[in-house]
């Protein structure tokens, strides 16, 4: 499960690339109830979304020319300049150089060998997301790949992952923890582009899952207010009911209304 005690290989970082990032404000702020903070000239445009008093996600202006919109998933790293070096010797590509975020932190933009793009962040002074799990925040990600066991063999040499599977009707659903974590700790799961109906085979890519009290009403909403549904509500047993969206720029992303986790013990 996502927590805020990140750890080394956990996401700690969402943020939004988008062409309109105040048509983007005013959706999310009607989804979710963020409230977008733009950043000054130092941040280069560069603001938060916040929720209360919680940040839950960045976001910016993207020229339509520089890329789709989309969302983009930063996992924590001690040290980017190292992961950098791991994922040129593992097969992926740097797009963004290690470098200083004023004292915030040290980040990087990646390519895994699919293309899929991904970020690390290096704390500093901002130690990642304010809020995880809770109601209108990141609670887990997915990778939709065209082969499992190269992504999950790039993804361990870049950022230690193990590699866990919880078994479903029909197969097994490959999840992906911080080295060293149990099952338990588990952050996202793989996912094989031609089992799924709603996906293009030729467009891997992470997505960021936001948890929602009512995965029906959300979807609605979305729609309601010029975004898609990608995929419609489906419960998941065990897990919860989720569908899949996009925001009215097109980025991609899904909601989840998680099953309560048992108490511990187990006890009613």
């Amino acid at each position: 499960m996502l927590t805020t005690d990140y750890e080394n290989g956990s996401p700690n970082w969402v943020d939004l690339g988008t062409p309109d990032i105040g048509a983007a404000a005013a959706f999310y702020r009607g989804l979710f109830g963020w409230d977008f903070r733009a950043g000054g000239e130092e941040a280069g445009g560069y603001g938060m979304f916040r929720l209360g008093d919680k940040t839950v996600a960045g976001g910016m202006a993207v020229p339509a020319d520089q890329g789709p919109a989309a969302w983009q998933v930063y996992f924590q790293t001690a040290d980017a300049d190292a992961t950098a070096a791991a994922v040129t010797h593992a097969g992926g590509t740097v797009r963004f150089q290690p470098a200083d975020v004023m004292d915030s932190g040290r980040m990087a933009v990646f390519a895994d060998p699919e293309g899929v793009g991904f970020g690390v962040w290096q704390p500093g002074s901002n130690t990642g997301l304010g809020a995880v799990t809770e109601v209108g925040s990141l609670c887990w990600t997915e990778l939709y790949t065209g082969d499992i066991d190269a992504a999950a063999e790039f993804y361990h040499a870049v950022l230690g992952w193990q590699i866990g599977g919880v078994p479903f009707d029909g197969g097994t659903y490959t999840t992906v923890r911080p080295a060293g974590t149990t099952e338990e700790a588990a952050v996202g799961g793989l996912v094989p582009l031609a089992t799924d109906p709603v996906e293009d085979a030729g467009r891997p890519y992470w997505t960021p899952y936001f948890e929602v009290a009512d995965c029906d009403a959300t979807a609605a909403k979305a729609e309601e207010t010029g975004g898609k549904v990608r995929m419609t509500p489906v419960s998941l047993e065990g897990v919860g009911r989720m569908a899949k969206l996009a925001d009215p720029s097109g980025a991609r992303f899904a909601v989840i209304a998680s099953v309560p986790a048992p108490p511990p013990g187990g006890a009613a």
